[in-house]
């Protein structure tokens, strides 16, 4: 199986120009499940279901054991239509239903606590205003990390930024995020080590601020704040999401600002604002 993988990679890399990072996810789940079937010549559905119920033995999640039956699903049709096969055998394996999980979110209160944080030296500087952009306009963390001086717009209060498939998008950005943005800009230079360089965001060695950078930095904010929560840099887009829609901002708008292509992935927010209802009209309400 694993010349007929390897063609399968190559395929995606030439003919779907897929990125390294998803050629790599295919490859671990499709080695994964070679391994599995070691010293077989004929691959059988009960050979799939025998895999798909070990990963559900060993406790992996939903999301992972439905990628897992996406790339067999794309590997094995590669194979039936280069002639490798003559019968598909995953054409009765269905994915999993997927349950529905609601993001996390951060209160208002939680929010403004973490960004109140004490401002001490440059590098607060710059954590404040990462936190207030992503925050004001709800982008992704490896967005946030990718911007360079170039996609601010302070005159006009936005940013702009290349989205997935390549898209880009026009956010506005609210007074506090453009005033932490002009304080740090004024002391940008400062992170410079003997380079210039365009990002916006740079580290303590002068270069591009990376994700794991900025997560570690939230964390240890979070926890100089008190916030016990376990959230990540999505939360803060989340939040951003949620916070809008609880204040009466259209839903098309937020589709928009957060550059979903579909509107129901953002209507998951609709459900966080209608769970919170019922918990209060249960609360406040003298026949609840």
């Amino acid at each position: 199986m694993v010349e007929e993988i390897e063609r399968f990679l190559e395929y995606l890399k030439i003919d779907k120009n897929y990125t390294e990072n998803t050629i790599a996810t295919y490859q671990n789940h499709l080695f994964s499940f070679a391994s599995f079937c070691q010293g077989k010549k004929v691959i059988k559905k009960e050979d799939i279901r025998s895999y798909l119920a070990q990963l559900k033995k060993e406790n992996y999640k939903e999301a992972s054991i439905a990628n897992t039956i996406s790339s067999l699903k794309s590997f094995y049709k590669f194979l039936l239509k280069e002639g490798f096969i003559k019968e598909n055998p995953m054409e009765f394996i269905e994915m999993p239903k997927k349950s529905k999980q609601l993001p996390k979110v951060l209160t208002e209160e939680e929010i403004t606590r973490l960004l109140d944080f004490k401002i001490e030296n440059n590098f607060d500087i710059r954590n404040k205003a990462m936190m207030e952009l992503m925050y004001s306009s709800g982008l992704r963390v490896s967005e946030l990390v990718s911007l360079t001086v170039h996609n601010l717009d302070l005159d006009n209060d936005v940013v702009f930024t290349i989205g997935k498939g390549n898209k880009e998008r026009v956010i506005p950005i609210g007074d506090y995020a453009k005033d932490a943005l002009l304080k740090y800009l004024k002391i940008r230079p400062e992170f410079f080590k003997r380079k210039v360089s365009d990002a916006l965001f740079l580290n303590n060695h002068g270069n591009q601020m990376t994700r794991q950078g900025f997560f570690k930095i939230l964390k240890q904010i979070a926890k100089e704040v008190g916030i016990q929560k376990d959230f990540s840099p999505h939360t803060l887009r989340h939040s951003f999401a949620s916070h809008l829609l609880k204040h009466g901002a259209d839903l098309r708008s937020i589709q928009e600002m957060l550059g979903h292509s579909d509107i129901s992935t953002t209507q998951i927010y609709m459900h966080i604002e209608n769970e919170k209802k019922v918990a209060d009209y249960h609360q406040y309400h003298p026949h609840g």
